[in-house]
């Protein structure tokens, strides 16, 4: 398995340009999983439903399974935030990760950048930052800077600087 990010302030277009990259992989033959961070509280289940039920009476984790998928929901009530690589650790095995999020963390990201959002970018200060895709140019960026539409040229980026699995976890133990 080989892991690479998805950085860049909210609004600048990860998730947007993610569902663009994944059937770009599918069509390469390239196996995909994602991780999403959020910074807020979400639910997958719809409130009322048994599933629903059983989080609020208290179960620590809900299985939900069907003939089309299955999901584990695990309440941490109370504990820490699980970290990126104890994440990575319950995917299954595919060819690629894209992590969307966790910015912070020093795997190899492509940072997300739109001028329209406003925000300072993120790679002068992250060197884990292997490219930018962008719709502005910058010319003293020291990395490679790819427009936003250009998907095939994205998804090289992407899959050339693709860490694997053993070296983003041995970063994060020594971060600890």
């Amino acid at each position: 398995m080989r892991v690479i990010g998805l950085a860049g302030w909210s609004g600048a277009g990860k998730t947007s340009l993610l569902t663009k990259l994944i059937p770009e992989f599918s069509r390469r033959g390239v196996r995909v999983s994602t991780i999403k961070h959020a910074h807020h509280a979400f639910d997958l289940d719809t409130p009322g439903k048994d599933s629903w039920a059983h989080r609020q009476a208290g179960a620590s984790e809900v299985l939900i399974s069907s003939a089309q998928r299955w999901a584990l929901l695990h309440e941490l009530r109370g504990e820490a935030e699980a970290t990126l690589p104890e994440l990575l650790a319950r995917l299954s095995p595919v060819d690629l990760v894209i992590v969307e999020g966790f910015k912070r963390d020093p795997h190899a990201k492509l940072e997300v950048y739109r001028a329209a959002n406003a925000k300072p970018p993120l790679h002068p200060d992250d060197p884990s930052i292997v490219a930018i895709a962008s719709d502005t140019a910058f010319l003293q960026a020291g990395r490679p800077v790819i427009g936003l539409e250009d998907i095939p040229t994205i998804a090289d980026c992407l899959f050339a600087n693709a860490q694997p699995l053993d070296a983003v976890l041995s970063q994060a133990k020594g971060r600890l």
